[in-house]
């Protein structure tokens, strides 16, 4: 039984202090169940991997009072509630945010990836993505025979909360547990999920397998985690304030919604797709035209389409917005019917935040398969950065940005789209040009 951590985090030696494990050593524990072991396969200038490794006695599962009472089964193998229990031994002290010799990066969000080379997936991959999208994750899965997948997902977060994530979630996956849960699972769930599951879509699900459907216990927990949900009204969405500080000195960002949405106009279009949405700042203004008949937002992260469901009052909205406009939780990684058929799409300060071997899905999801007649899109002009006296030379201009291009970059970007997918591009500047630097966004407007 396996879990590999990764991160191409720089420097790569960083995992090691992230986890509290000193790389060139192996580091064993003894459980119950078996044994326990921690390595580092692989660290170079480029990336490092962590390995936990466990060896599960079949016989001693038995013997020793688990809820398995047959020699012969999937536990040894498959990732299973086992893998908590050791991430737990392990990883305590990272689970918990703290780094002696590195807690400016455990503060931090950063590159990080993880493998379950086997897990069993009872409720089907749907159901798995339904768990970990709505955190960030991006996924990979490859069966290796009947319910049996290999797992792979990839995120931008904290090291605390990315084991979290993991350590509530696997025997969610999994479906089951190698031990008979109590109040102390209740316990285990409001320390370590209290600031991510509360708003989770897939809250109550969640819990009831993490409890083994346990009705009394389920109760309780969803009443326990309920203390901790946020505020919309006092929470700030994460991810936009620092680019609007940086940005603020010109009103950057109305300045890019007001450009786009006078685009929008312009190109005629009645329907619009607004993908990575965001708070619904766009939509805000779109609504206000009636030329716009039919609005869809989409975003991958939920707690914002919640920010933006308050925001645009659809609680108490009326038939007419209502069928006018429409929230949806998505990924643009991933074909979806949903976002197809539509006049325009706008896509604003949003393929930055993309890896680059990413970026290709996107390409295809909008402009193959989506294919609107008209796409807005807009991102940062790396150039214009050193016009900005509170940015260091190569600072991008928020810490979740994978790439920032310059205007020749994304001209060349923009002409390989059109050749590919058979639109023109016309490209213009947003916001006040610099002499040398140009505009401090890019704007490209593509048409079929």
């Amino acid at each position: 039984m396996i879990l590999k951590i990764s991160t191409t985090h720089q420097p790569t030696a960083d995992l090691g202090y992230l986890l509290h494990k000193n790389p060139t050593r192996l580091h064993e524990e003894t459980f119950p169940f078996g044994k326990g072991y921690v390595l580092f396969p692989e660290i170079n200038d480029e990336k490092a991997e962590a390995a936990l490794l466990l060896d599960v006695d079949p016989v001693g599962l038995v013997r020793g009072g688990s809820t398995y009472d047959q020699y012969v089964n999937d536990r040894p193998y498959a990732a299973s509630s086992f893998i908590s229990s050791a991430m737990l031994a392990f990883f305590s002290t990272a689970m918990s945010g703290r780094s002696k010799e590195r807690q400016e990066v455990a503060d931090q969000a950063i590159p990080l990836q993880f493998e379950l080379p086997v897990i069993r997936m009872r409720s089907g991959g749907d159901f798995v993505r339904s768990l970990l999208e709505p955190l960030g994750y991006e996924l990979e899965f490859q069966p290796v025979g009947g319910k049996y997948f290999n797992l792979k997902g990839s995120i931008r977060t904290r090291i605390r909360d990315f084991l979290t994530h993991l350590y509530i979630l696997i025997p969610v996956i999994d479906d089951d547990k190698h031990y008979y849960v109590d109040r102390n699972e209740i316990d285990k769930l409001t320390n370590r999920a209290k600031d991510w599951l509360p708003s989770h879509p897939m809250k109550d699900a969640i819990i009831q397998k993490f409890l083994r459907y346990d009705r009394i216990l389920t109760k309780e927990a969803i009443a326990r985690l309920a203390e901790f949900e946020p505020d919309l009204d006092e929470v700030e969405v994460p991810g936009t304030d620092q680019e609007e500080k940086i940005e603020k000195k010109i009103s950057l960002h109305t300045q890019r919604l007001e450009h786009v949405t006078a685009k929008l106009a312009e190109l005629g279009a009645t329907s619009v797709v607004d993908l990575g949405c965001g708070e619904g700042r766009l939509i805000q203004l779109l609504l206000k035209q009636r030329q716009f008949k039919k609005i869809l937002g989409m975003d991958v992260c939920v707690r914002s389409l919640e920010f933006a469901a308050r925001r645009l009052h659809l609680s108490d909205a009326g038939d007419a917005l209502r069928n006018r406009l429409e929230l949806v939780h998505g990924s643009l990684m991933y074909r979806d019917s949903r976002i197809a058929g539509f006049d325009a799409a706008a896509i604003v300060e949003v393929i930055e935040h993309l890896d680059l071997p990413r970026l290709a899905a996107f390409e295809r999801v909008v402009f193959e398969f989506a294919k609107p007649q008209n796409v807005v899109l807009t991102t940062p002009n790396i150039e214009y950065n050193a016009v900005f006296e509170t940015m260091a030379p190569g600072q991008l201009r928020h810490n979740d940005h994978r790439f920032e291009w310059t205007r020749a970059e994304f001209q060349a970007w923009c002409d390989s789209i059109c050749q590919r997918f058979g639109y023109r591009v016309a490209i213009e500047g947003v916001g006040e040009p610099h002499p040398e630097y140009g505009s401090p966004s890019i704007m490209g407007v593509f048409t079929r």
